[in-house]
């Protein structure tokens, strides 16, 4: 089975995805890449988006580092990483969110993730190219985050009275950008040190009764279940979670800590499936009340891509049957569901019952990363468990 999944992987990656990215989403005259493409790649909005160019600088550049040095990846993670290091920063050095077509800014989100993602870019695209201005510019900005996270008011955010909150998805970011600078600079310990701490972060969010990770707890640990932000579960994040954790417990190995996170990965896809119509729920609530978000009931992309991972890299480290039976059920929802055969790429965006709502293929959230990083990942986990590796 999953030689049969590698194949199809390397297919869609190398044929359809990758492709489409290339074709329609380099701007060579200003730099930066564009994301509002419409099914067939038509551009329908050409602002750029931080997060989403840094994106795509990382993962063009990770697959020049990885699989093959292409000109044409390495040339346009180039553009990209340009036109970022010009253009995303304010004089403060606080990222935009948005930038206009020529650099010009658009918005910003007093958010860390625009952050996050020009630092992971630049951070790759440095060991691409040698450039070790890129690589001190990353490296600043990771500690730089690590502040903005700990003091939104640093970003302009207003403090408010009440309980702070651990938000899941900041120690998510932080362990994804560690686990970078941890292999990029295996001898420097502060870095499996971070993981270490955001190990036992992420699992101060595992909810007992059903053992998932919730998105919102207090930042003393107290669930905080009468509020609906403190009984939001997206089955997405929580599965990408996990697969973090246990690249983290690589640096920090822990027997019974990877075992309950392996629990935790298999709750959450219990938890999240759609018995009714397939597919994992955008968000849940965990004691069955409505959820604030309106889309929640929607089936989007990124969770299944997330969920083809983790399994796969759950089944590489057991051995166990479980996790091929549901990654079988999760491939096979997932393909029959969002890749687009006629213009390449993935759709995004689903009504529960798995019928497109949006023709797009790229907006101000979706851009060239988790259908390409997943399919990447799992073509690499499945020839490293063949391998004996």
């Amino acid at each position: 089975m999953l030689t049969t999944l590698a194949g199809r992987y390397q297919r869609d990656l190398y044929e359809s995805v990758l492709p489409f990215w290339m074709k329609h989403s380099v701007d060579r005259e200003h730099g930066g890449f564009f994301t509002c493409l419409d099914r067939d790649g038509t551009l329908y909005d050409d602002r750029k988006y931080v997060w989403l160019n840094g994106r795509q600088v990382w993962m063009l550049s990770k697959l020049y580092n990885t699989v093959e040095k292409r000109e044409d990846w390495i040339e346009a993670a180039r553009l990209g990483a340009g036109f970022l290091r010009r253009h995303g920063r304010d004089p403060q050095g606080r990222v935009y969110f948005a930038l206009q077509r020529d650099g010009t800014p658009a918005a910003y989100q007093r958010k860390p993730y625009g952050a996050v993602f020009m630092m992971l870019g630049l951070l790759e695209y440095s060991k691409a190219t040698g450039d070790t201005a890129a690589r001190t510019e990353a490296e600043e900005l990771f500690w730089r985050i690590r502040e903005w996270i700990a003091d939104p008011r640093l970003m302009g955010r207003l403090a408010f009275p009440g309980p702070k909150v651990s938000q899941l998805a900041d120690i998510m970011v932080v362990t994804s950008m560690a686990l970078e600078l941890a292999a990029a600079d295996p001898g420097d310990a502060r870095y499996p040190e971070i993981l270490g701490e955001c190990i036992d972060a992420a699992l101060r969010h595992c909810e007992p009764n059903r053992e998932i990770l919730i998105e919102n707890v207090g930042a003393d640990g107290k669930f905080l279940t009468d509020t609906p932000e403190g009984r939001l579960f997206s089955p997405g994040h929580a599965v990408e979670v996990c697969w973090f954790l246990l690249h983290a417990l690589r640096y920090r190995p822990d027997a019974a800590r990877q075992e309950k996170v392996l629990r935790i990965l298999e709750n959450s896809m219990l938890f999240g499936w759609d018995e009714d119509h397939g597919g994992l729920h955008y968000f849940l609530d965990i004691q069955g009340r409505p959820p604030l978000q309106l889309e929640a009931p929607m089936k989007l992309w990124w969770p299944h891509t997330e969920a083809l991972y983790s399994l796969i890299l759950a089944y590489t480290l057991t051995g166990e049957s479980k996790w091929l039976q549901w990654l079988e059920r999760t491939h096979d929802y997932t393909y029959r569901t969002f890749p687009d055969p006629e213009y390449g790429e993935w759709f995004g965006y689903c009504d529960r019952e798995g019928k497109i709502t949006h023709s797009l293929k790229g907006n101000n959230y979706k851009g060239c990363f988790h259908v390409p990083r997943a399919l990447w990942m799992c073509i690499d986990a499945i020839e490293r468990y063949g391998s004996g590796n």
